[in-house]
C-alpha cells in the first residue's frame, strides 16, 4: 500500500473550504458583533452581579437555565442521526452525519457556558468539582455532559480522520501553510490501507454504541435536576423520558434547518436530497406525536390531581401571565405536525420548504417549552414563603442569550469553512460497503441513478434525479 493512498475528493465538497466570498465575512462578522455585545453583557453582569438580570426570590432561575436545557437538548442530533442510524443500518444518513454530529459538540458547548453565566461567579464551578456532594443531582449533570462532551468530540473527529487525509493529500497550493500543517497533524498518518479502515470501522461501531446511553443519560440526569425537587410540576417522574424525547425531537429540528442552509448556500443539492429530508420530516413527526403524548400526559395528571401548589402553576401557564407562551408553544407543535402531514398535500413540490418550516416551528415551541418548565413553577413556590414571583427578563439576559445562539451559528460556520461537513470517505465507500444495496445507495448519493428522488414528492421514481 501506497503511503497517503486515498481517493480522488468531489469538487463539490471542497468547494466550502476553498472559495470564501465577501458573503462569508460579513456573515461572520455580524455573527462576532453579536457575540461580542454578549461578552459586554456578561462583563457587566459580572462586574455588577446578578442584580442586573430579573431574576430575583423566588425566580433563582430564568432564560440563562432555558438555554441550557435547550441546547444540551439539541445535542442529541447526532446521536440519533448519526449513532441511532448508523447501528442501524440505515444507509441515507452517510451525506448528513458529519453535520448532525457537530451540532452535538457546539450545542454541548454553548449549553454548558450558560450554568456558568447563571452562577454570577463562575470561580464558584471549582466548589462543585472540589466539595461537590454525589448525592445531588447537580453533580450528576456535570459528570453527565462531562462525558458526553468528550465521548462526542472523539465520535466527531474518528470519521473525520479519512477525510482530513483527503484534504491533506489534494488541497491546491494555495491554501494556507497553517491549514496543510493541521491537517496533517489531524491526519494521524492515514493512508486507507485495509488494516486502517478495518480498526477506524470497529472504533467508529464502538463508538456508536457507547454514545447512545450516554446520551440518554445526559438529558435524564438534566430532567432530575427538576424532578428530585419538591417543587409543583417539576417533582415528578415522567421528566426523565419527556426530556429525553423532547431532546431528539429538538435536535432533529435542528439538523433539517441546518442541512437546508447548507444545501442552499454551498449547492449541495447532489449531496441533500429531498430523501433526506423527507427521511427526518417523518422522524420529525413521529416525536411530535411522542411529545404531544408526554405534555397531555404531564398535564393531565396534575390538573386532575387538584393539588393546590400545582393547580397554581396550571393557572399561570392556561390563563395567567405565562398563557401566551404556553398557548404559543402548543401551536407551534400542531403547525409543525399539520404542515409535514397534511401540507404535501396541498402544496405540491415543496417537500424541503414545508419540512424547513415545521422545524424552525418546533425548535421556536420547544425553547418556549423550555421556558414553561422553569419559570412558571419559580413563580409560585412549594413553602409558600414567598409571595407570587414575577420574573421580567432584562436586555443583559436577552444580549446573553442572543449572542448563545449567535455563537452556536458562528462555531458551525466556521467549522464548515475548515472541515467538510458533508464525509467523503463515507460517501465514496457506501457502494462497495454493502454491494447487495448499491442500486438503492444511488438515490441517496450523487450521479444519475435507479430510484432518484422526486423533488415533489420525496418518494422513489425511474430515471436520474
Amino acid at each position: 500500500m501506497k503511503q497517503h493512498e486515498t481517493k480522488s475528493a468531489d469538487p463539490v465538497l471542497l468547494a466550502p473550504m476553498l472559495r470564501t466570498g465577501p458573503a462569508y465575512w460579513v456573515i461572520v462578522a455580524i455573527l462576532s458583533a453579536i457575540v461580542a455585545w454578549g461578552m459586554y453583557a456578561w462583563l457587566r453582569q459580572y462586574a455588577l452581579g446578578l442584580s442586573v438580570t430579573g431574576m430575583n426570590r423566588p425566580v433563582y432561575w430564568g432564560l440563562y437555565i432555558t438555554n441550557f436545557v435547550f441546547f444540551i437538548g439539541i445535542s442529541h442530533a447526532g446521536t440519533l442521526i448519526s449513532a441511532i442510524l448508523r447501528v442501524a443500518g440505515a444507509e441515507w444518513r452517510r451525506p448528513i452525519t458529519r453535520a448532525a454530529e457537530a451540532i452535538t459538540v457546539f450545542a454541548l458547548i454553548l449549553g454548558a457556558s450558560q450554568v456558568l453565566v447563571d452562577m454570577g461567579r463562575p470561580d464558584r464551578i471549582l466548589n462543585l468539582i472540589f466539595y461537590g456532594r454525589f448525592q445531588s443531582p447537580l453533580l450528576w449533570d456535570v459528570l453527565s455532559i462531562g462525558m458526553y462532551f468528550f465521548g462526542s468530540i472523539t465520535y466527531l473527529y474518528l470519521p473525520m480522520i479519512p477525510d482530513l487525509a483527503i484534504l491533506r493529500d489534494q488541497l491546491p497550493t494555495n491554501v494556507p501553510a497553517w491549514k496543510r500543517n493541521l491537517y496533517r497533524v489531524l491526519a494521524l498518518g492515514w493512508h486507507g490501507g485495509a488494516e486502517q479502515r478495518r480498526r477506524l470501522e470497529k472504533a467508529i461501531g464502538i463508538m456508536a454504541i457507547l454514545i447512545i446511553p450516554l446520551a440518554v443519560s445526559v438529558h435524564t440526569v438534566v430532567s432530575w435536576i427538576f424532578g428530585m425537587t419538591l417543587q409543583p410540576m417539576w417533582h415528578t417522574s415522567i421528566f426523565g423520558p419527556y426530556f429525553v424525547i423532547g431532546a431528539i425531537y429538538s435536535g432533529i429540528a435542528t439538523i433539517i434547518v441546518a442541512m437546508a442552509v447548507i444545501r442552499k448556500v454551498f449547492h449541495l443539492e447532489t449531496y441533500l436530497k429531498p430523501l433526506h429530508f423527507n427521511y427526518l420530516g417523518l422522524l420529525l413527526v413521529l416525536f411530535n406525536v411522542l411529545w404531544f403524548y408526554f405534555t397531555v400526559s404531564e398535564y393531565l395528571t396534575a390538573g386532575y390531581g387538584s393539588i393546590s401548589a400545582e393547580a397554581a402553576v396550571l393557572q399561570a401557564k392556561w390563563s395567567g401571565e405565562f398563557a401566551p407562551v404556553f398557548w404559543t408553544m402548543v401551536v407551534c407543535m400542531a403547525l409543525a405536525f399539520a404542515l409535514i402531514v397534511f401540507g404535501r398535500m396541498i402544496v405540491k413540490g415543496r417537500v424541503i420548504a414545508l419540512v424547513v418550516i415545521a422545524s424552525l416551528l418546533v425548535d421556536v415551541g420547544m425553547w418556549l417549552e423550555r421556558f414553561t418548565i422553569v419559570v412558571p413553577t419559580e413563580t409560585r413556590p412549594q413553602l409558600g414563603l414567598y409571595s407570587i414571583g414575577v420574573y421580567q427578563p432584562t436586555w443583559t439576559e436577552w444580549s446573553i442569550t442572543a449572542a448563545t445562539f449567535a455563537g452556536f451559528a458562528l462555531l458551525y460556520v466556521l467549522f464548515v469553512k475548515l472541515f467538510p461537513i458533508v464525509s467523503i470517505w463515507e460517501v465514496q465507500q457506501a457502494p462497495e460497503a454493502i454491494p447487495s444495496v448499491t442500486e438503492r445507495l444511488r438515490s441517496y448519493l450523487p450521479g444519475a441513478g435507479v430510484s432518484a428522488m422526486s423533488e415533489s414528492s420525496g418518494q422513489p421514481v425511474g430515471g436520474g434525479e
